[in-house]
């Protein structure tokens, strides 16, 4: 049976529709970990990425992320072509450190926001205060009524991990948030 995938994306990047730059991320592999700390060694060394001990804390390699959304939950975040092996990985130590390891790649969209002006946009819709997200970490918040992860790459440059059902609602308010910026509403 071949299923097709029942959200209609607009294009790729909607650049020139406001004073932030948004743009669709490729798909990527992406995991919920949830494991006792007394094992965050292994589970380092299986991913590959010092996993972060601090809440809201984001470690990186140059193509493997993750990041602590609470005492015992990390999101982990590598290209698609890695899956089998970080399974692989987290299987091969799963008799020594009991964990939960789920794939949740095909949950969510990520949404980059770019510019100037991105917090100020993100402002219309966060109730988080962004100024106290310092770059290189990230939290789990609401984006108006969408739970997402949401990681400050930088001062100017967010991404909004949402999921897939939410994606319509939370992509449209964004694109109308930034003809409102440009507009000077």
């Amino acid at each position: 049976m071949n299923v097709q995938n029942p959200i209609q994306f607009e294009p790729i990047t909607a650049a020139h529709s406001g004073p932030v730059e948004l743009t669709i991320l490729p798909e990527a592999t992406r995991f919920n970990l949830r494991i006792d700390p007394a094992g965050l060694a292994a589970a380092s060394t299986a991913f590959g990425v010092d996993l972060p001990e601090r809440i809201g804390g984001w470690a990186e390699s140059a193509t493997r992320s993750a990041i602590c959304l609470g005492p015992d939950e990390w999101v982990l975040l590598a290209e698609e072509t890695d899956r089998q092996a970080i399974e692989a990985s987290f299987a091969g130590i799963y008799s020594d450190v009991p964990h939960s390891l789920t794939d949740i790649s095909d949950r969510e969209i990520a949404i980059e926001i770019t510019g100037d002006r991105a917090a100020e946009l993100l402002t219309v819709a966060c109730p988080r205060n962004l100024d106290a997200i310092a770059p290189g970490s990230g939290v789990r918040t609401l984006f108006d009524s969408a739970q997402v992860v949401l990681y400050r790459d930088t001062s100017d440059k967010f991404r909004i991990e949402v999921w897939r059902s939410f994606f319509p609602h939370v992509w449209e308010l964004l694109i109308i948030a930034n003809k409102e910026l440009a507009s000077g509403l």
